[in-house]
């Protein structure tokens, strides 16, 4: 059969498309299956066009604070459009760059929308022509999208989601932002460095409510130096858009406020692309919006794999090409071990960044242990006040008992670029005279993680 595969990946972000590479490296014929462009969100709407506007906002500060580094520039400016097309056009060429990588390993790649049916076939259409794929295996890793409440209807124009706040026509004068975990927080950054005025509204206690609390404190303190307003423990109850701005009427823990902005962005989430892709015409089992899977990945249908932000797992483009690669290994007949999902590090990509895997110190009190906390400020370190970025710690968390390294949790300049350590230290198990006794070179902000851990063994030498 003309159309018969042994892999199909419906979707082709960086859960799809890994998995897609995987299956071919390891010898199958596969295929996947796009209905817009090759990387997904992540490469096109997401990770990396943002990753693109973030660094304008960097290089933006740089020159503000240019006589900081004993330079003068006496005229500097922003254009708004050339920063957006900037980011457009890094998201482009990584696109691209997929193509290149499918046609590499020979991964046929079909266009159209996908919608599974029995006997293991994909019907696609495009242009309101279907067409039939049979395959042994079928994995499904759709993503998602914006999620919308529905006392704030996204109309695309002054209610929008991330993909309209990437590419405004116009950098509007002040902006409100709902919701404060990493995609609320970045775009908060960069409209704040770029001269809009931002109001951060949150639902929780804290901000980046998924952090150390440490961390949250932090960071609100930054923000708030740099101007942004913030309200915690604060709920939008409803939206006026009919007028030439949006008006927010917000509940507080101190009363009801008014917040009128040009812009609202809505940042609460995202939603699982699950709709018309014939999991309940198949009989495939979901929950809670989500694709049940078991620990490789298999739904409760022989032959019919989920990964990514479908299913229950952190929704991270890493996450889910982990997830995708020991999918199809598994498949494979390869010898595999589940994800450990308490070592996947997050980072938000602000300023100071913010970078954590495993345990905060609350999660580990209420787990039960007794716990050893390092803290390394990088106001204390040599290359952070050469670099004029000393804002921010290093904090590590280790049980008393047994020495296991619970957590670690960082912010400040370049720290996600830091939490691999960390990563790879508690996937081998490291204990904290390992890790002092790896020599860190300097000067470099990596010192600071080694000097938190020796600041938890009461052995720290520069505080």
């Amino acid at each position: 059969m003309i159309n018969s595969y042994d892999l199909i990946v419906i979707g082709s972000g960086p859960g799809g498309y890994v998995t897609a590479i995987r299956a071919s490296q390891l010898g199958m014929k596969t295929a996947i299956i796009e209905k817009e462009s090759l990387g997904g969100v992540c490469l096109n709407w997401g990770c990396i066009p943002t990753k693109a506007l973030l660094k304008s906002a960097q290089v933006f500060e740089y020159l503000k604070k240019a006589n900081d580094y004993g330079l003068k520039i006496s005229e500097y400016d922003k254009d708004f459009d050339a920063v957006i097309n900037r980011s457009r056009n890094v998201a482009e060429g990584m696109s691209k760059g997929v193509q290149f990588l499918m046609k590499k390993n020979k991964i046929d790649v079909i266009e159209g929308f996908a919608k599974i049916s029995k006997g293991k076939n994909v019907i696609v259409n495009k242009n309101g022509e279907n067409t039939t794929y049979n395959s042994k295996n079928i994995v499904i890793a759709t993503g998602a999208r914006s999620r919308e409440l529905t006392s704030i209807p996204q109309d695309g124009k002054k209610i929008i989601g991330y993909r309209e706040a990437m590419t405004l026509k116009k950098q509007p004068k002040k902006l409100t932002i709902i919701g404060s975990g990493a995609i609320g927080i970045e775009f908060a950054y960069f409209f704040n460095s770029m001269g809009t005025e931002v109001t951060i509204i949150e639902y929780q206690d804290k901000i980046v409510p998924v952090e150390d609390e440490d961390i949250s404190k932090e960071l609100e303190k930054n923000f708030k130096k740099n101007g942004i307003k913030i309200l915690t423990s604060s709920e939008v109850v409803s939206v006026d858009s009919k007028g030439k701005t949006v008006i927010a009427n917000v509940k507080t823990a101190n009363g009801n406020e008014k917040i009128e902005s040009d812009i609202l962005l809505s940042a609460v989430g995202i939603k699982a692309n699950i709709e018309d892709l014939g999991l309940n015409e198949v009989g495939i089992i979901t929950e809670n919006d989500k694709i049940l899977v078991d620990n490789f990945y298999s739904t409760n249908l022989p032959g019919y794999y989920a990964i990514g932000d479908v299913t229950s797992g952190q929704s991270l483009a890493h996450v889910a090409s982990a997830e995708g690669i020991i999918c199809v290994e598994k498949i494979a007949g390869r010898s595999v071990e589940p994800l450990n999902y308490n070592n996947i590090p997050g980072c938000t990509y602000c300023n100071p960044e913010i970078a954590s895997v495993g345990y905060t110190e609350k999660q580990a009190i209420d787990k039960g242990y007794k716990i050893k906390i390092g803290k390394f400020p990088f106001s204390a370190s040599g290359k952070a006040q050469a670099a004029g970025k000393s804002d921010g710690f290093v904090k590590v968390i280790f049980d008393e008992k047994y020495g296991e390294w619970l957590g670690c949790h960082m912010i400040g300049a370049g720290v996600t670029d830091m939490i691999a350590e960390a990563v790879l230290g508690r996937k081998l198990e490291t204990t904290a005279q390992e890790v002092l006794k790896a020599v860190h070179p300097h000067p470099t902000m990596s010192e600071a993680l080694m000097e938190a851990v020796a600041d938890a063994y009461d052995e720290v030498i520069h505080l």
